[in-house]
């Protein structure tokens, strides 16, 4: 019989499920109420790592239609649910696995696809978002960079050398015109 605390739970995983861009589903036996804070610190504002039931999870899961987490759901279980950068909360969820091996990384999504522990450790391993957006920006503006370089050169070589270049260029157009006639009145001459 359902209670109307176990239908709130189960609708607050529901939408925890619909609102994530992704979730990791992992198992935390062993870990201390100040590691679990320290994990929570760790994955920033735009994630949150809930400690779940597993039976009410299942049916929550079955409801959004995710059924990654079908078979997984044994022991203690808490749900990174990720509305943020997912490779950050990755890459927090394997340091902190790292460092604290009670933490298990089972499964999890990513967009609706089903992710297993290796690729969420291989989400993990990607640069971050705000990384990869400043790379995108550098290569979009390197031509016009490189654009901009090029023609503060010309502008400089030509605010430097164009009074340079037009002076000798007229004294040197003087003397050919006038050796031009002198040579004709030499060979005219003899």
């Amino acid at each position: 019989m359902a209670t109307p605390t176990k239908v709130a739970a189960v609708a607050e995983i529901k939408q925890d499920f619909t609102e994530s861009t992704a979730a990791v589903l992992t198992e935390y036996r062993g870990l201390t109420v100040a590691q679990l804070k320290e994990l929570r610190v760790s994955l920033g504002q735009d994630t949150k790592f809930s400690v779940v039931k597993n039976t009410l999870t299942a049916i929550a899961a079955k409801e959004a239609g995710v059924d990654a987490f079908d078979g997984q759901l044994s022991g203690p279980t808490a749900i990174a649910f990720i509305k943020g950068d997912a490779v950050a909360a990755a890459k927090s969820l394997t340091d902190f696995a790292k460092a604290n091996k009670q933490l298990v990384i089972k499964t999890g999504i990513f967009e609706g696809k089903a992710l297993d522990a290796s690729a969420v450790a291989a989400l993990a391993a990607l640069e971050s978002r705000e990384l990869q957006l400043a790379k995108v920006a550098g290569i979009l503006k390197a031509p016009m960079a490189a654009a901009a370089r090029t023609l503060e050169a010309l502008r400089l070589k030509l605010a430097e050398g164009a009074p340079a270049e037009e002076a000798p260029a007229v004294e040197e157009e003087a003397p050919v015109a006038e050796e031009a006639p002198a040579a004709e009145a030499e060979t005219t001459e003899a």
